[in-house]
């Protein structure tokens, strides 16, 4: 498939600002039953514009990938069978979970409503607020993963990895990204939050390996043979039919010679992985507030080379007829 680089902005944005709300709730529920340091309101207010500034950043991607803007709320109307309706529904309410949690936070309107827990969870709005969001963001992982894995014909897609991956590279950017913003806040966090982003990272190169993996052993159900019904056992196509470009030849490949998509492998494969956790490791050690800054940007350009592979490696069956050139 060719990679639409207006997609690929919207997932990784999306997925990180969803990963860093997840963070900053979880950092509060480790608050409130004292495993860790509370921290201040600014903290989570200003955590949460972040988040919601990636939100908006990766929806006003989108627009970039539609031929006609104007009409895109016509994409919520199939919601009852297009995963792309619901992905178009979940991400507004996604928006707006998140900007009143930042703003009960700021607002301080974070008193106790009673306690759960035999007195050990205090349940206030922001908490209320914090479990609808971890509810949504998981949907909307699942929502966007499964515009993709739902796709039968486009086999390297049509996998439980597709969700795994978007799930877990989402949470551990996210993860990463709110490490890096404890370590510019001031506070203590950078272990905690990089700890999780460590986890969470591994989880994602097991996924991601998987799917390598599985997807280098498939073996297509559509071939030369089949797309024309001719059994021979040895046919070669010499030309794609006509000479000028079409939308199928634009849209359905990549363009990309092997050569490239196995440096583009390599490099997903190094910088959303080990260099991060590398740099995390060292940040942590030194104390450093710049480290997991950097972490985080490498492990996003990396995040977004992993993109753009995932949609070249699928393999459209297409291809079989407009791959060709003469």
């Amino acid at each position: 498939m060719h990679p639409a680089f207006s997609v690929i902005f919207l997932t990784t944005l999306i997925g990180a600002g969803q990963g860093l709300f997840l963070a900053l709730f979880t950092g509060q529920l480790y608050a409130s039953i004292k495993l860790i340091a509370p921290q201040t309101a600014s903290f989570y207010a200003v955590g949460s514009a972040l988040a919601l500034l990636l939100l908006v950043a990766g929806l006003a991607a989108s627009f970039f990938h539609l031929g006609r803007p104007e009409r895109a709320w016509r994409a919520a109307s199939k919601w009852r069978t297009s995963w792309l309706s619901r992905e178009v529904i979940v991400l507004p309410v996604m928006m707006g979970v998140v900007f009143l949690y930042g703003l009960f936070h700021l607002l301080g309107l974070t008193q106790p409503w009673f306690v759960a827990g035999d007195g050990a969870l205090p349940i206030d709005a922001t908490m209320v607020l914090g479990f609808i969001g971890v509810a949504v963001a998981f949907a909307l992982y699942v929502c966007t993963a499964m515009i993709y894995a739902s796709v039968k014909f486009l086999e390297e897609w049509h996998s439980p990895y597709t969700v795994g991956n978007f799930v877990f590279l989402g949470m551990a950017s996210g993860f990463m990204l709110t490490a890096a913003f404890s370590a510019y806040f001031g506070n203590h966090l950078v272990g905690f939050y990089g700890t999780w982003a460590v986890i969470l990272t591994l989880l994602g190169l097991a996924t991601r390996i998987a799917s390598l993996l599985r997807n280098g052993s498939l073996k297509h159900k559509s071939t030369l043979q089949t797309a024309i019904g001719v059994r021979h056992r040895k046919i070669v196509q010499k030309s794609q039919g006509f000479t000028g470009g079409s939308f199928n030849t634009r849209e359905f490949f990549h363009h990309q010679n092997p050569e490239t998509l196995k440096l583009v492998r390599i490099a997903f494969l190094v910088l959303v992985f080990p260099v991060p956790l590398v740099l995390i490791g060292i940040a942590y050690a030194l104390q450093s507030p710049t480290l997991p800054i950097v972490a985080f940007v490498v492990q996003y350009v990396g995040l977004v080379a992993e993109r753009w592979y995932f949609f070249a490696e699928a393999q459209h069956p297409q291809n079989l007829y407009y791959q060709s050139v003469a």
